[in-house]
């Protein structure tokens, strides 16, 4: 009795010993444990087209976004200029964002006031920067600005979201009045 209780338990003891909990025995789902890992966008031999199954279907348009109807021309400048209108309101909050957004991305060059007069400037980095209070603006023009860049100014759509762009405008309109009064 007493050996093959001694059986019993050394069995017991090296089936014990073989096992690992962070590596099962049997894996039903390897691939569930040990993930292959994949390169975006390569060539695949998964499809027969090689990558054109990852790309998004043709037509297809993303969650959220609106297309801009106005191309990146000046006839297209001056269409945003007379036509384009802020979907937003004009209040106090959305002037308070596109402040502390202008403050990140335009002052640099622009200046707090909007006279052309910002750090960058005056370190003669950029030159020729117009005040806002010599230049016929309004919201569609600086919306269409942003979007694109114009002259030496680069576009920021890639920066500020359509929504931010809105309020950045009614900052910059605010501060031409500031600077025409």
């Amino acid at each position: 009795m007493k050996k093959a209780s001694f059986l019993i338990v050394l069995s017991s003891l090296l089936m014990v010993s073989c096992f690992d909990a962070s590596q099962p025995n049997y894996q039903y789902f390897p691939n569930m444990y040990e993930a292959v890992g994949y390169e975006a966008y390569v060539e695949s031999a998964a499809f027969a087209n090689g990558v054109e199954a990852q790309l998004p279907v043709a037509g297809t348009v993303a969650r959220g976004w609106a297309p801009y109807d106005y191309p990146n021309t000046n006839a297209g400048y001056e269409a945003a200029k007379t036509n384009l209108k802020s979907p937003i309101e004009f209040s106090d909050a959305n002037r308070a964002v596109g402040k502390e957004l202008y403050g990140v991305y335009c002052a640099v060059c622009h200046g707090t006031k909007g006279d052309g007069q910002g750090i960058l400037m005056k370190r003669e980095k950029f030159l020729g920067i117009p005040s806002y209070a010599d230049r016929e603006i309004s919201e569609g023009s600086i919306y269409h600005v942003l979007m694109y860049g114009k002259n030496a100014m680069g576009s920021h759509a890639s920066q500020v979201n359509a929504t931010e762009r809105w309020q950045i405008a009614q900052h910059v309109l605010y501060l031409r009045n500031e600077l025409t009064k």
